[in-house]
């Protein structure tokens, strides 16, 4: 064995065990790596450093901030409300659909991209019914690497297989032949999660949550009701005609109406100034206690509807909140009533709930003459509370940490995405083509070029960054080669079946440490020369080992999970957990399916 074969597989076996035990951060792994491997000559400084200038990085960069772009308008999550509209909030449907609408994205376009343009919304979705977002983001993660298998143009490495096989002078794959082996390998993979992630999946990780929320700490520490609900003012309500301070929703029945809709859909008033008109056909959201509610309600014969998609927003902690604000001695309000300063007309927030000198003000406080130190829990949507913030007559207490959305913005951020997508496809490679489409985002105001910078998460960049050399170091001395040919020495004359588990875990083990399309080039001449000896088609032999550089689970060593690591909190072992289970899934379900399909 040559002495740079023992020295690239000396770095390779530490940087597996550092990755695994995180010792240190494994961005740090990486770069140590990297240098290791340019001190101990086994690479030059250009090459050493080529991982800089890698498309994969550069992709990646450019992914992070097109993801970033497309959060900015809200997209997703109006695609997350859609989606839990149909499918329920049952985590098993979530994850079922999610996943089958990523993978097969996936098989048209690149999976890094079909992972960015969901993610926001999967991390949406996990807040919403209630779950950590970690049981959703590494499975998702993964069936957008398994698309990549439903066509022969889905992934790079499938892309090059046929060329591959026509320079050997064997047939190449038409596009759809990998597709029986893709469908299969996506369903098993969202069965197994479904089934089986309970015992797999992190049920909640450090990077998940960061204990409660700001909305959370404040509905624990005021006791607030967190239930809103929605009715109609049908032809046989009382309420019709009448001021909406007239029906005594404040003083009888110490309720709040936080928003209504006109009987035409059209104009949403949010904290409807008490002056405002019930008609017939207006929807309105209410909140208080329930039993009050429901006197309510009664009385004057509001209709109940289940619909909460009514109002944009209400209900939503990404939309709108309570937040705590305090009258400052020197404030204008002091001395006022509500009533006097018109705080709903002026802001559209409405005040559920007022303390003054320590103590709960109960009923309807309107006319309570305010006193400096007052301190008032509102109501309303996000961008009415930052105005009100802005102003003199109050401080707003609780940190707000939501970013408003710029829905005006998402013509352009879904064009500049689709931009980057036809590019690709169309033979531009996907760095410069997702790198374009960040640009046109920043040239279009989706997003200024700071928060294109902020976007980047420079720990998934080093990553990369690092370990991309390895791969290089593996084919340039040949120890990918020398380890491929030993192990195919071993298991000549052995059944078909053995032949055909020993090509998938060859190529399965390169596909972690060495790129995808690095795997393929390495194995397929050798996968060739093995078949002719052991009397077998070796055209399904080549696909195989292509099909199997796409099990990259074990490590965050493939794009997809570097991507994935971050947002879900994970660290290396929970991959080498989930990542376990799933590769043997992968690995089992491609050799079967091989094997009784194509032999």
């Amino acid at each position: 064995m040559e002495t740079e074969i023992i020295i690239v597989l000396t770095i390779m076996a530490f940087t597996i065990f550092m990755l695994i035990t995180e010792i240190v951060r494994i961005d740090v792994t990486a770069i140590i790596t990297m240098l290791a491997l340019s001190w101990t000559g086994i690479l030059s400084t250009d090459e050493a450093l080529s991982g800089f200038s890698s498309n994969a990085v550069v992709a990646m960069i450019a992914v992070m901030i097109l993801g970033e772009g497309i959060a900015k308008t809200g997209m997703m999550s109006r695609f997350s409300k859609w989606l839990l509209k149909r499918v329920g909030r049952k985590k098993s449907s979530v994850l079922g659909s999610l996943s089958l609408s990523v993978g097969v994205l996936s098989g048209v376009i690149q999976n890094i991209g079909a992972a960015a343009l969901f993610l926001p919304s999967i991390i949406d979705i996990a807040r919403r019914i209630k779950i950590s977002a970690s049981v959703l983001i590494m499975p998702i993660g993964f069936a957008a690497i398994i698309g990549g298998t439903l066509t022969m143009v889905g992934s790079g490495h499938l892309i090059l297989t046929n060329d591959l096989l026509e320079s050997a002078n064997l047939e190449p794959y038409g596009l759809f032949a990998v597709t029986p082996v893709g469908i299969a390998l996506l369903l098993s993979a969202i069965i197994f999660f479904v089934l089986l992630g309970k015992y797999f999946l992190p049920q909640d990780t450090s990077g998940d949550e960061f204990g409660l929320t700001e909305q959370e700490k404040i509905v624990d520490a005021f006791s607030l009701n967190k239930d809103i609900r929605y009715f109609r003012v049908d032809d046989n309500c009382k309420a019709i005609g009448k001021k909406i301070e007239e029906t005594g929703i404040w003083k009888e029945y110490g309720i709040n109406i936080l928003a209504l809709k006109d009987s035409g859909g059209k104009d949403t008033k949010y904290a409807p100034w008490r002056e405002t008109e019930i008609k017939q056909g207006d929807v309105i959201a209410l909140y208080g206690e329930a039993e009050s509610l429901n006197r309510y309600v009664a009385d004057y014969n509001f209709t109940k509807t289940e619909d909460d998609q009514i109002f944009e927003g209400i209900g939503d902690p990404e939309e709108s909140g309570f937040v705590e604000v305090i009258v400052p001695p020197r404030s204008d309000l002091v001395g006022q009533t509500i009533r006097e300063f018109s705080m709903r007309k002026r802001y559209a927030v409405e005040p559920v709930m007022l303390f003054s000198k320590g103590e709960k003000v109960t009923g309807d406080f309107s006319d309570h003459k305010i006193q400096p130190g007052d301190t008032f829990i509102i109501y309303g949507p996000w961008n009415n509370i930052k105005e009100l913030q802005s102003t003199d007559p109050f401080v707003v207490a609780t940190p707000i940490s939501v970013e408003s959305k710029d829905r005006s913005k998402t013509w352009q951020a879904a064009g500049s995405f689709l931009l980057a997508i036809v590019l690709a496809m169309s033979g531009f490679s996907i760095s410069i083509s997702f790198l374009t489409g960040a640009l046109v985002m920043v040239l279009t105001n989706v997003m200024s070029i700071q928060d294109a910078y902020k976007a980047v998460e420079w720990k998934v960049v080093f990553l990369l960054v690092g370990l991309i050399p390895l791969g290089a170091a593996m084919q340039n001395s040949g120890t990918a080669e020398f380890l491929a040919e030993n192990v195919m020495s071993v298991i000549e004359g052995s059944h078909l079946l053995v032949l055909l588990f020993t090509v998938g875990i060859l190529s399965t083990g390169f596909s972690l440490v060495m790129s995808n399309v690095g795997a393929v080039v390495v194995l397929a001449p050798l996968v060739v020369g093995i078949g002719a000896l052991a009397g077998v088609d070796p055209r399904p032999l080549v696909l195989l080992a292509a099909v199997n550089a796409g099990n990259s689970f074990v490590l965050p060593t493939h794009q997809v999970n570097a991507l994935m690591m971050s947002a879900g909190g994970y660290k290396t072992k929970d991959y080498f957990k989930a990542g376990g289970g799933m590769t043997i899934v992968f690995l089992v379900v491609s050799v079967m399916f091989f094997y009784y399909t194509f032999f």
